[in-house]
């Protein structure tokens, strides 16, 4: 699946929205590792990661070679500062209409409508490829992204108390959140 966009940010710059593809494996790998370490609203921890460039790579060819599944970058001046990324729940027949949803972004750019903007751009992306459900897991204390997925038409519909065990501050209640995309 293929997407490209070139938006204008809060502050004026212009970040482009680009699918990934396997050039950018090293660049989209230091990115994931970064975005790991600084927040811990995330499914992983940096160390937990075993992927190299290269299977970033291979994973982002797979992807940009799939017409249901992708994974977006957002590239200010040539440098890797956010990902997000649909992918399917499931071949099945009775999920193959639901698609799940991730997204992180390097701190420094928080604030300046990336976010909203890979938010969007999976969104258009998951409706192209047919999915009726668009679904995502938040971190309760995650107020930020909470509103913004609300802001944009997600809804809870539950909340898992042990969802996911912090190293710094215990249990972690999860939202999960849906849009339905017709």
């Amino acid at each position: 699946m293929h997407y490209h966009k070139t938006i204008t940010l809060k502050n004026s710059a212009t970040c482009t929205l680009r699918n990934a593809d396997f050039a950018d494996g090293a660049a989209v790998l230091d990115v994931f590792l970064l975005t790991h370490r600084q927040t811990d609203f995330l499914l992983s921890y940096a160390d937990e990661n075993t992927f190299t460039a290269e299977d970033e790579a291979r994973y982002l060819k797979e992807k940009s070679d799939s017409p249901d599944e992708i994974e977006i970058l957002a590239e200010i001046d040539g440098k890797v500062v956010g990902t997000a990324g649909i992918s399917k729940i499931g071949r099945n027949f009775k999920v193959c209409h639901r698609a799940d949803f991730g997204i992180g972004i390097d701190e420094k750019y928080w604030g300046l409508g990336i976010g909203s903007a890979l938010t969007e751009a999976c969104i258009e992306c998951a409706k192209n490829a047919g999915y009726k459900q668009l679904e995502l897991e938040c971190i309760a204390e995650n107020q930020k992204a909470l509103d913004l997925y609300k802001k944009i038409g997600f809804v809870e519909f539950g909340r898992n108390p042990l969802g996911f065990n912090s190293r710094i501050s215990g249990f972690q209640k999860l939202v999960y959140m849906r849009k339905e995309l017709y």
